[in-house]
């Protein structure tokens, strides 16, 4: 999807949703406060949290570019699984747990946008063409870690799919390079859950385009505790719950490279 405008020089970046609804109107409030050009959302919007419905028309209410997520393509095209792309049964039992919820819990009228969300959305900043996609350009679910994603790779995919600046998100991680040639790289980070951190917060990403990109992560708070409740009242999985209420992942951990997961608790 090729956006025409090109006038953007501030623009708010949300990854992962993952049904964190509750975050995602804190994003909304907080990006608009700053002024932003536009607001983009990368995708992923189910998953993890409570009532995913509410994602869906809190994003759409508000005229909100989103880019299709794996798990947004699975569930607009009915798919038995997120395509999330672990490896390790732990992973996968859980992701399967999270997919089933938001499958069962999502209105028609919301699977029928999501099939239709563009997997990437282009537009530029100044000189520079700007990529947003999920995962990767060439793959909606690569996992781009900062500590295992050459510097060379990322080069790569700017000229393969004529970008200067690349936004993903996924993992679950934000980070940022810059690359030779006046090219950039930032994973946004996720707004879902947090960053296996010890904090609770959550955050996006603005990229501002003046002479040179600047990317600033933004964190957010938000209530927390309600979130837990909610996700209890529905039955999810504990170790869900546990995450959100003290900032560490005790899932999807067998996918961290090394350098990732030894700075979580688990």
């Amino acid at each position: 999807m090729s956006n025409k405008m090109n006038n953007y020089k501030k623009i708010a970046l949300i990854g992962g949703v993952y049904s964190n609804y509750l975050a995602l109107q804190e994003s909304l409030a907080d990006a608009k406060k700053r002024e932003v050009d536009a607001i983009f959302c990368l995708g992923d919007l189910g998953a993890f949290g409570p009532h995913p419905n509410r994602t869906c028309e809190i994003l759409r209410e508000n005229d909100i570019q989103v880019v299709q997520g794996n798990y947004d393509n699975s569930i607009g095209n009915d798919l038995q699984d997120c395509q999330c792309g672990y490896t390790d049964p732990r992973d996968n039992y859980f992701a399967k747990l999270s997919y089933d919820y938001t499958f069962e819990n999502t209105a028609a009228e919301h699977k029928r946008w999501m099939k239709n969300l563009p997997p990437e959305i282009r537009f530029t900043m100044g000189k520079y063409n700007v990529l947003l996609c999920h995962g990767s350009p060439r793959k909606m679910n690569e996992f781009l870690w900062e500590s295992t994603t050459p510097t060379h790779f990322l080069e790569k995919l700017c000229r393969d799919y004529s970008a200067d600046i690349i936004c993903a998100t996924h993992t679950g991680i934000h980070w940022q390079r810059p690359l030779p040639g006046d090219k950039y790289f930032a994973n946004v980070g996720v707004i879902g859950r947090p960053e296996n951190n010890g904090k609770t917060q959550v955050g996006y990403t603005i990229l501002e385009v003046s002479d040179t990109p600047e990317f600033t992560h933004i964190p957010i708070e938000y209530d927390f505790r309600q979130l837990a409740a909610e996700m209890r009242a529905e039955k999810l999985p504990e170790e869900f719950v546990e995450t959100v209420l003290t900032g560490w992942w005790t899932t999807c951990l067998e996918i961290l490279p090394a350098k990732e997961r030894i700075r979580g608790k688990f």
